[in-house]
């Protein structure tokens, strides 16, 4: 038996560094991300969708711009770079901390595991996937129960 999938990309512009990288990605810099969030469902709704695409947009993508959009992503244990922006008061509101070093694998985990369940709690919907695309040639993707021996709905 199939099931129903249903994407929908977001873009944003936000910087970060990744800290302890080997190359130039430890240095402060920005992309101009595009998320792909894809939610997947029981079974379709009585219009025959899995999720409205603006729901979607409501909810995963504004969540996008409030949180992360125009702010610099950084770890919560980088501390020489987040003393730095404290320092100057003026950038701190700029400034968003998350719990684990911003690569895109780790953001794309994130949104699935904790931003997903959080913005959708009130509906019969799962975010299953996340694709942070940091650039036109790179990407990183987390799929919910992909090692899974069973099902995601049994």
């Amino acid at each position: 038996m199939g099931a129903h999938k249903v994407t929908r990309y977001h873009d944003f512009s936000a910087g970060h560094r990744v800290k302890g990288h080997e190359n130039k990605c430890r240095w402060l810099h920005g992309h101009n991300y595009r998320i792909y969030f894809t939610c997947e469902a029981k079974g379709l709704d009585s219009v025959g969708r899995v999720i409205d695409f603006s729901v979607m947009k409501e909810r995963l993508c504004q969540w996008l711009e409030d949180n992360w959009d125009h702010r610099m992503i950084l770890w919560d244990e980088d501390t020489e770079v987040l003393e730095a922006f404290t320092r100057k008061g003026a950038l701190a509101p700029s400034v968003v901390t998350v719990p684990f070093n911003p690569t895109a694998e780790n953001m794309a985990e994130y949104l699935v595991l904790a931003i997903g369940p959080e913005v959708l709690a009130d509906t019969d919907v799962i975010l299953t996937a996340v694709t942070v695309e940091e650039t036109r040639k790179c990407s990183a993707t987390f799929v919910l129960g992909q090692w899974l021996d069973e099902p995601l709905f049994a």
